[in-house]
């Protein structure tokens, strides 16, 4: 077993490897299971578990944060053991709460930001969150708002980090540079869709990454099941939903390549396709979101992978991405 816990981006809190991802909790997983994923994730010695307060979808918003909450009120030294993040950002509707425009809007402003922390805390039923990510970016909404609502969490000990989601390298730097003019940290992290079959930050999100020291923490990092040998459950009569077949036909050229050559390596192909993104310094722990204790015990393997520099460039041949950093990637 691999799993190492490493520095997020240039700050010096350490997290494992790979990162515990959690949307599945209530709505795929039961919370049975949800706990026995989380207590064998820490015995393996994943220590970073990722969440958000609309997670639980079909059940309720927030559902998943309090399934984590019980988990952690089970003592023991969970809370302790565990950097958390949990998100802002999106509406979280409750089906006790009455329709408030703050909470069932899109935004980031400093009520919203304030009213969801704290619904947040009382759904992990802890006092803190290590890492506050910005699910999204909200443009309307002044950093002048914005940045003093997150500093006013970390004062009040709420908050340790603040990361972002889905951000453009221009976001990045921008919130990095009002945040700097505040004497503020800022971010200190970016989540972003990043898998070998989408590989566009690299153009500009993961240059801005390096440059400001955010630790990148790429989800989907199998594309939705994509990377995970799509072809071969096909072959088993195990198909997904339409629009699912569609991607895999869309891409069956590329899938052909990339299965045979996993098959070469004799790896699995979820595996390989996490290894991969280990692989690029700048990544500091791929969100891994098991439904099962198996897809969590398999997910390790890809810490154990050492991918030589031939199978490297064969990757690039297969998913050639954007064709590196910007502006080079499309000017002279």
């Amino acid at each position: 077993m691999a799993i190492e816990h490493r520095r997020l981006g240039k700050y010096g809190v350490l997290v494992s490897n790979l990162c515990l991802g959690t949307m599945n909790f209530g709505w795929h997983t039961s919370e049975e299971d949800s706990f026995k994923i989380m207590d064998r994730a820490l015995e393996m010695g994943i220590n970073f578990f990722d969440t958000a307060d609309v997670y639980g979808w079909s059940v309720e918003h927030g559902a998943t944060e309090e399934i984590i909450g019980r988990w952690l009120a089970q003592g023991g030294g969970r809370r302790e053991a565990v950097v958390l993040a949990t998100k802002v950002f999106n509406p979280v509707s409750r089906k006790a709460h009455k329709p408030e425009p703050n909470s069932d809007g899109r935004s980031l402003s400093a009520m919203k930001i304030k009213k969801h922390c704290d619904g947040s805390l009382k759904r992990l039923q802890t006092d803190w969150i290590d890492l506050y990510q910005m699910h999204h970016i909200d443009r309307a909404c002044p950093w002048d708002e914005t940045w003093p609502a997150f500093d006013s969490l970390v004062k009040q000990g709420k908050v340790v980090y603040v990361g972002s989601s889905n951000f453009a390298g221009w976001d990045i730097a921008t919130a990095c540079q009002e945040a700097s003019r505040r004497g503020m940290m800022g971010l200190v992290s970016e989540q972003s869709i990043y898998h070998l079959n989408n590989r566009m930050i690299e153009l500009e999100v993961i240059p801005a990454c390096r440059h400001y020291g955010l630790g990148l923490i790429p989800w989907s990092p199998l594309g939705g099941g994509l990377l995970g040998g799509a072809l071969k459950k096909e072959e088993s009569g195990r198909r997904g939903d339409e629009e699912f077949t569609q991607r895999v036909n869309e891409n069956r050229a590329k899938l052909e390549k990339y299965e045979a050559l996993c098959d070469d390596l004799g790896e699995a192909p979820a595996a390989v396709a996490l290894s991969w993104l280990l692989h690029n310094p700048i990544v500091t722990a791929p969100i891994i979101g098991p439904r099962t204790l198996n897809q969590l015990e398999s997910a390790i393997r890809a810490t154990e992978i050492q991918l030589d520099e031939p199978t490297l460039k064969k990757l690039d041949e297969i998913f050639p991405g954007p064709g590196g950093e910007a502006p080079k990637a499309y000017a002279w």
